[in-house]
């Protein structure tokens, strides 16, 4: 072979080596990436050439599917409720994609998952028209139901949670939206997208308020400071004085804290305080044990890590502080944030005799034959307080709806616990506060509900926004759907 040829053969073999090195390169390395890529159109023809799984509430499916006139994609998303359960399901849309269970179950739903590869194989053999697996929940649709509509217009949240297993009971963020609208089909989807924009809508409806927000949690904090107290012995007993002054001045400040009103806060024991909700005992208690004492107790319960239910919820945050701000956190004020499922998490493992159990809302995936494909296990997530402090606990916060600011949550023949709260707002406390309320409700068979509920804003004038009053009956309705529904 001559110099010039034998040249051209090397050359074109190194071309022929060259496309079978991309061509395994797309293969092999590429190919997931290219599969799951936002342009692969292909990817969104076939997730929509068959119905889609549902999301399973009580044995009822919460979503469903319709057949389009689309040449490309056959069938569409649809939702029952869609406003009410928007929070647990998200959105699966044609042109926008898909958040929350919707997308963190997809392939189960398409009937994509490896797991189905069975199911898929008998559907080829029988031409059966291939489905997705189902998504079954934790939820109780008399509890969101209760959530939702004692929410009403307001803009809030409520997380409801068994303390037994940690199940997420209800999930309610108002206001919200109807995925149904941006599911895809028609040609009103980009104008309700662009109606739900934050940039459009500043009551931000696709916001979950129950995961994804956090707020100062006032006064609600104060259980997790007596936790604290009990747990660092800085006191034996709920019926003991706490050596608090009145005034009481913030540490290396020349500050006072306040209290609301003419209350019994001198020396009040921690059942009076947590009763008459005392700031400067609890502002006291959290400086007489300092930054890292409080930031572990907290921690104890959730704060600073991000939760996945399998949604995931955002940290709450007990902050490294400064002397006097740490005061403050320990009232639920200054850096101190929390969502309302935290706050359910600190409800819920009071009345769990201190062991936290990990929230989930996923309880089975099953197979579209019926046949159960995976069951979540109940996991504990921690023990942040002794079976002893929780019972002195569930003493004092019971205290409170009996005889203090709870009052409203309460229930004929049912034992509450709970606390209110009333949480600052703004520079120099400018806005409307943040109207909290956490509880829980005993059954014969333990406590098969707690409850955080959030009201951030509502028409209530100012004078009149308080926890007790706008967020605990919110609360009580809650925990009484779940009483009736174990009977």
């Amino acid at each position: 072979m001559n110099k010039p040829v034998r040249r051209i053969a090397i050359f074109c073999g190194l071309l022929v080596f060259a496309l079978l090195l991309r061509d395994n390169w797309l293969q092999f390395v590429q190919a997931d990436e290219l599969k799951d890529h936002e342009h692969n159109r292909r990817v969104l023809i076939a997730r929509y050439s068959q119905p889609r799984g549902n999301i399973i509430v009580d044995g009822n499916a919460i979503t469903g599917s319709v057949e389009t006139d689309s040449t490309d994609f056959k069938y569409k998303r649809t939702y029952k409720n869609g406003e009410m359960w928007a929070p647990v399901t998200g959105y699966a849309s044609q042109v926008y994609g898909s958040n929350q269970i919707e997308n963190l179950e997809d392939k189960i739903l398409t009937g994509d998952d490896d797991r189905l590869f069975f199911n898929r194989t008998v559907d080829m053999f029988t031409g059966k028209e291939r489905k997705g697996g189902d998504v079954i929940t934790t939820l109780n649709s008399k509890a969101q139901q209760a959530a939702f509509k004692g929410l009403g217009d307001k803009r809030g949240a409520v997380a409801a949670i068994d303390p037994r297993t940690g199940k997420i009971l209800a999930l309610a963020s108002t206001p919200s939206y109807d995925p149904s609208t941006i599911a895809g089909g028609t040609d009103k989807d980009e104008d309700a997208w662009k109606a739900l924009d934050k940039k459009n809508n500043p009551d931000d409806p696709m916001l979950n308020r129950a995961l994804r927000q956090t707020y100062p949690p006032g006064s609600t904090f104060k259980v997790v400071t007596a936790a604290a107290a009990l747990e660092n012995e800085l006191y034996g007993s709920v019926d003991e004085p706490t050596d608090t002054p009145l005034p009481w001045t913030l540490p290396d400040t020349r500050v006072q804290l306040k209290n609301e009103g003419n209350i019994p806060c001198k020396n009040a024991s921690l059942r009076v305080a947590l009763q008459y909700s005392c700031n400067t005992v609890f502002g006291k208690i959290s400086a007489d044990l300092g930054n890292k004492k409080m930031k572990e107790q907290a921690e104890k319960f959730g704060f600073n890590e991000e939760v996945f239910t399998p949604v995931r919820a955002d940290a709450s945050i007990y902050p490294k502080d400064n002397r006097p701000q740490n005061a403050m956190a320990g009232i639920g004020q200054a850096s101190n944030r929390a969502t309302p499922l935290q706050m359910a998490m600190v409800a819920a493992a009071i009345a769990n005799d201190g062991e936290l159990m990990e929230p989930y809302m996923v309880d089975k995936l099953r197979a579209p034959n019926l046949s159960i494909i995976e069951q979540h296990e109940p996991k504990p997530m921690g023990e942040p307080i002794s079976s002893d402090t929780a019972h002195k606990l569930q003493d004092i916060m019971e205290t409170v709806v009996e005889k203090g600011t709870g009052k409203n949550a309460r229930i004929p023949g049912v034992t509450v616990g709970g606390k209110t709260g009333t949480a600052q707002h703004g520079v120099s406390n400018s806005k409307n506060p943040y109207a909290w309320f956490i509880s829980y409700a005993k059954g014969d068979n333990g406590s098969p509900v707690a409850v955080a509920v959030v009201i951030e804003g509502s028409d209530t004038t100012r004078d009149d926004i308080a926890g007790g009053r706008l967020a605990a009956p919110i609360a009580r309705s809650v925990m009484k759907a779940v009483l009736d529904s174990e009977k």
